[in-house]
């Protein structure tokens, strides 16, 4: 910290560890009236989580300078010289994420702010998808080149390595997707799983969205997926009024937000219908391998029980949008 030029230098270090963190370990630092956050993978993780920690950290210093909310990058050690591990450090973001499924106040009982957050979650992806993303040191970063001819085999073959039960509306879905690919895309980056929970906002209203948080998935692609991502809260037009883990009520019509995510990221979403097929379809696919390690004998946890039926029920809705939309055809 004294060498990247953190404030308090031979001041105490206060640390505390955070909870939240899924993949990684998150600590809280404090020094001299600076706020930082580390990140780093636990003990036990294998080369592949290392190797994505290292992707975080990359993609940080890409979005350096952009638009794009996201914790400022302070420094990093990707060869785990300095703590034995590859870790980052950033910014401390003073926000909240609903990740209990809770609206703050004013949101809770304000449908007109509420309204506001789901404009600020796509205003997120949108800017993220204008970034240079060559020009910032990203290329090798991802593969765009038929990144879709590659995405129902490669997430089959993800599947298959842990699948233990009938999965009904998979392989139809799979199926359209094959033959409904889109002829072309402009590649950028994307985070790979884009939601509400994956964000923070700043306190009270209006709605502002301060970061976008764990890049886990983040890569070179079709940025319209993390629309697709984004848009599941929606059924059709309207905003869910059941089976999701915040209450839409009073959010915008999906023509709403798809009008505001052109205007900001100068994309069409004319095919947006695919995405949505794709969205579903893959989330369940890599929902399964945490439910399939549950009914094997993992440990007991009630949010990963809950990925059961919502694996089979993202599968029906792929499925039946799949359908309807080959009947429209």
């Amino acid at each position: 910290m004294d060498e990247q030029g953190v404030a308090g230098v031979g001041e105490p270090l206060a640390v505390e560890r955070l909870g939240g963190g899924s993949q990684n370990e998150l600590y809280a630092l404090s020094r001299a009236g600076e706020r930082t956050v580390l990140r780093m993978p636990p003990p036990s993780a294998d080369a592949g989580r290392l190797d994505g920690l290292r992707r975080e950290l990359r993609l940080l210093e890409a979005l350096r300078g952009t638009d794009v909310p996201h914790a400022e990058l302070v420094a990093g050690d990707p060869t785990g010289d300095v703590l034995g591990m590859p870790f980052y450090l950033m910014k401390a973001v003073d926000g909240w994420s609903p990740t209990t499924g809770l609206w703050p106040a004013p949101f809770d009982t304000d449908l007109a702010a509420r309204r506001g957050l789901a404009f600020e979650l796509v205003d997120g992806i949108a800017k993220l998808s204008r970034v240079d993303w060559a020009s910032r040191g990203l290329v090798g970063f991802g593969r765009p080149e038929n990144f879709h001819e590659r995405q129902v085999d490669r997430w089959l073959a993800f599947l298959g390595a842990y699948r233990f039960r009938e999965l009904p509306g998979l392989d139809e879905a799979a199926d359209w997707l094959r033959a409904n690919r889109p002829s072309h895309f402009t590649p950028g980056i994307m985070h790979g799983d884009y939601q509400f929970a994956n964000v923070m906002f700043h306190h009270g209203a209006p709605a502002r969205l301060a970061a976008i948080i764990d890049w886990e998935m983040t890569t070179i692609g079709d940025p319209l997926l993390d629309l697709g991502w984004a848009l599941m809260g929606w059924d059709g037009e309207e905003p869910r009024t059941e089976g999701f883990y915040v209450d839409m009520s009073g959010m915008p019509k999906r023509a709403e937000v798809l009008e505001h995510y052109e205007r900001v990221s100068g994309r069409s979403t004319e095919g947006i219908d695919y995405y949505l097929v794709l969205a579903n379809w893959k989330l369940a696919v890599v929902l399964e391998k945490s439910y399939a390690r549950l009914a094997q004998g993992g440990p007991a946890d009630p949010k990963v029980a809950a990925f059961g039926p919502l694996v089979l029920e993202m599968l029906a809705t792929a499925s039946t949008l799949a359908r309807r939309l080959s009947k429209a055809r």
